[in-house]
């Protein structure tokens, strides 16, 4: 049942099990290849990325689990990088000359009119104060400023997979009920996809807060808008912790095959490959 994942975090960001714990629960589960993808450094500390300091030991450890597994799974090594701002974004040198596997590209962060850094992945009750205090109430702008730096993030390149590639969208559809549904917000999705389409990139099915608030990122209605503009797609379970690497992937296969994809990418033998989905 395309049991691969690519997007989860262990201790060495704000994971909550060592990256051994998430390798053997994929075993147990029948994976044929698993990536970890541990929340790249900013300029500055938060309680859930990784210190620069601690890079070399992570990618030590992937290369010790790799060889302590093969034959039994393929282990990647991932990194999920933020657009920060000009100078930090997946695309930097810096990011660039590590000894990856593949690198997810994410936005998390804005600047707020006061141009103080804001963490807008966030629950919907802490959004909505957010964009009262650190916007002056305009949705749309904060909305305008999240696709903006996607867009900019995928001009500059240096990532593979597009991470939760609208999250933003539960948060704002609560602040402001049947904003999916505006034709502005249609149309900037829909440039938004063209863009990903035309960079070449893969999007995830994102599948961790299926259960707990009922939606995939990027939202279902957009699947079958994959679809048309030929993206590439996997499904990932975005887990921090090991239990849940394999939550909600039927799910979202199934989901993906009623929009019309056939084929899931999966890393086998270091190459990205386009698998049958299978039910």
């Amino acid at each position: 049942m395309n049991l691969t994942n690519y997007h989860s975090h262990c201790t060495f960001c704000d994971g909550n099990a060592p990256f051994e714990s998430f390798v053997l629960e994929a075993i147990a589960q029948g994976f044929t290849s698993y990536g970890i993808s541990s929340h790249a450094p900013l300029p500055f500390s938060t309680r859930w990325t990784m210190e620069w300091e601690r890079m070399a030991d992570y990618l030590e450890e992937a290369e010790q689990l790799k060889q302590k597994y093969a034959g039994q799974i393929e282990l990647y090594t991932g990194l999920e990088i933020d657009y920060l701002n000009e100078e930090s974004h997946p695309g930097t040198t810096r990011f660039r000359e590590l000894p990856l596997d593949y690198r997810i590209g994410s936005v998390h962060l804005l600047y707020d009119e006061q141009d103080e850094v804001v963490d807008v992945d966030v629950t919907d009750e802490a959004f909505r104060k957010i964009v009262d205090e650190r916007f002056r109430g305009d949705l749309n702008r904060v909305i305008e400023l999240y696709y903006g730096r996607l867009m900019r993030m995928m001009e500059l390149g240096g990532f593979d997979i597009v991470g939760h590639a609208d999250k933003m969208h539960h948060n704002a559809a609560c602040y402001r009920p049947g904003l999916l549904d505006e034709p502005w917000y249609d149309a900037l999705m829909n440039d938004y996809f063209g863009a990903i389409a035309r960079g070449g990139y893969m999007v995830e099915i994102n599948t961790k807060a299926l259960f707990s608030l009922g939606t995939f990122f990027p939202n279902e209605r957009y699947f079958a808008r994959l679809k048309e503009f030929g993206i590439r797609v996997q499904v990932n379970s975005d887990a921090h912790f090991p239990k849940k690497i394999n939550k909600g992937r039927y799910e979202a296969l199934a989901a993906l095959w009623k929009a019309g994809h056939r084929e899931v990418m999966e890393l086998h033998g270091g190459e990205w490959v386009a698998m049958p989905i299978v039910l």
